[in-house]
């Protein structure tokens, strides 16, 4: 299997379809937006269909306003045996102003199934960069803590029970 990029720029223009009631972009409006990077992004890294799992830290350090560039950065960051976790940072830009800003940042965790829904292996991810090693091991750790998490939640399922 070839190894697709570990990495996708996307940028949308943020028309008035977009907006709110307060006249800024609406903040499901931005989760579909990296819900679809997160697909894009990890489908051609591991070359198979995926689905997503989990969305981590979804940060909104900013609010996007209408007629602003929004581009989504986003990365392979650590693959599992069948799961990936896509880091996905959002740069806004007002063009009129000539304003960059760094206005969200995220963590989707995406599983590569085939065409019954079954799960399948991804490519190993082999940083090389400073960036991707630095990203490999928070991966990593966020790895460790949602299983932690997910064992905790089902022993208090089983007590409820």
């Amino acid at each position: 299997m070839a190894l697709g990029s570990a990495t996708l720029t996307m940028t949308v223009l943020m028309t008035p379809d977009k907006a709110n009631f307060s006249g800024n972009v609406h903040g499901g409006t931005l989760l579909k937006y990296l819900d679809e990077v997160a697909y894009a992004c990890a489908s051609r890294y591991a070359g198979n269909y995926v689905v997503t799992l989990s969305v981590d830290q979804v940060t909104f350090r900013q609010p996007i306003h209408v007629g602003e560039l929004v581009t989504f950065l986003a990365s392979v960051n650590y693959t599992g045996n069948t799961s990936m976790e896509v880091g996905i940072k959002v740069i806004t830009e007002n063009i009129s102003e000539k304003l960059v800003r760094h206005t969200n940042s995220c963590f989707f965790t995406m599983v590569a199934v085939d065409e019954t829904g079954a799960t399948v292996k991804v490519p190993k991810r082999e940083p090389s960069t400073p960036d991707e090693i630095r990203r490999f091991a928070n991966g990593q750790q966020r790895r460790a803590i949602r299983a932690e998490l997910a064992e905790r939640y089902k022993a208090l399922e089983v007590r409820k029970g």
